[in-house]
């Protein structure tokens, strides 16, 4: 069996324009979170298999790329059930190990604790326009914050970077998972199944009321609590207070959100709505849940929420938490396919010479003390194609 010189299918190549693209983006994302006072942290890409499938990811547990037991260890003789053989995998987002990592290192850290993690997740999905078996993730996160300020902390964050790439068209929708339980339990439907409910609901704007239907009886739900259910979302209201006011919802769970909204659209003119069918995947949400969507993309570009009770799952001891994360390789994408080009006042210069000439170094050395970006190289037999290329890069030629 010969090599094969194309990347597993859902991961990709990057070329010299994908990846000074992504490292922008990164660096303008960098620049704006600092100025909130965010810190950059770093995780290790493999996780212990009992937090990656601790009943906290939602449909993405079932997504893991495990990893065999290695040595000794691997003792397939006394193996009764697959999980056993299998101490680690990859982990499939970055909220479940920021999670461990804080338990870990509390004691060394500030409180509240701001912190900013980029990094590469993997998930065994099937590939398609953005979605990628391995893709880049950059998650806000702020721990020890009871308030809603740490929600509008983050939201005000996320809309400055996407402001500060030129992004207008995007709306961000809230909503708290405690209204959507309450919804449940006032359908009639089993309250402890509120998070495989949820789940199929979160599919509404993929398979529409119908499927979401057909998911729920085929779960074995009751049909007259099923249309109940599902009818509380036909033609709902963006006012709070009026969608709950049959779901007796506390009043504070309500004015918590109208601030929220309030704070952020006052403090940096964003779209910010209600949505009552908003859901977000994951179980391990306890409070407000937020989610981007752009006009352009008819999807969401990131999301994230209130997770108070995941840290305690390590550490025993109760730790507010909430979380956003961007998703950068959509968020590239529409870039890349809107023509984005990144700004830049440098100089550009590509010297082609034909012989060696310890002059022209010295020459590109003083340019490059002044600040140019100069590429030097021998002139190719296929000069036309050489121009053209370094031309299309933004690069001015001279021959030497």
């Amino acid at each position: 069996m010969g090599f094969i010189k194309t990347p597993i299918k859902g991961t990709r190549d990057f070329l010299p324009e994908d990846m000074a693209l992504r490292e922008y983006v990164l660096s303008i994302m960098k620049e704006t979170y600092a100025s909130f006072g965010f810190e950059i942290i770093g995780t290790p890409c493999l996780e212990h298999i009992e937090n990656l499938t601790g009943k906290q990811g939602g449909e993405n547990e079932k997504l893991i790329f495990k990893i065999l037991k290695r040595g000794e260890k691997l003792n397939i003789e006394n193996i009764t059930e697959p999980n056993e053989l299998v101490d680690c995998g990859l982990r499939y987002d970055l909220t479940v190990p920021l999670s461990r990592f804080y338990a870990n290192n509390m004691n060394e850290l500030n409180n509240p604790f701001r912190a900013f993690q980029t990094g590469f997740v993997w998930r065994a999905d099937r590939p398609q326009k953005g979605r990628y078996r391995e893709f880049m993730q950059c998650d806000l996160d702020i721990f020890g914050e009871k308030t809603n300020l740490a929600e509008i902390e983050l939201i005000t964050a996320i809309t400055t970077f996407l402001k500060n790439l030129n992004f207008q068209n995007f709306q961000i929708k809230i909503n708290d998972r405690r209204i959507l339980t309450s919804m449940v339990a006032f359908a009639g439907l089993p309250i402890e199944k509120a998070d495989e409910i949820l789940i199929s609901l979160d599919k509404l704007d993929k398979i529409g009321v119908e499927g979401v239907e057909e998911e729920l009886l085929k779960d074995g739900f009751e049909e007259e609590k099923v249309h109940k259910y599902l009818k509380l979302f036909q033609n709902p209201t963006q006012n709070i207070a009026d969608f709950c006011h049959e779901f007796q919802i506390d009043d504070a769970i309500i004015h918590n959100l109208e601030e929220i909204i309030h704070m952020v659209s006052q403090n940096v003119k964003a779209s910010l709505v209600f949505d009552p069918t908003l859901v977000r995947g994951m179980s391990y949400y306890t409070g407000p849940i937020f989610e981007i969507s752009v006009e352009d993309l008819g999807s969401s570009i990131g999301g994230g929420g209130r997770y108070d009770k995941m840290v305690e799952k390590y550490a025993n001891i109760s730790v507010p938490a909430v979380g956003f994360s961007i998703g950068f390789e959509r968020l590239v994408l529409l870039l890349k396919e809107r023509g984005f080009k990144i700004p830049t006042n440098k100089e550009k210069i590509a010297y082609i010479i034909n012989n060696m000439d310890e002059q022209i170094f010295k020459k590109i050395q003083e340019e490059r003390n002044e600040g140019k970006i100069i590429k030097i190289a021998y002139r190719n037999k296929n000069f036309k194609h050489q121009k053209e290329v370094l031309t299309k890069d933004g690069y001015k030629i001279i021959e030497w």
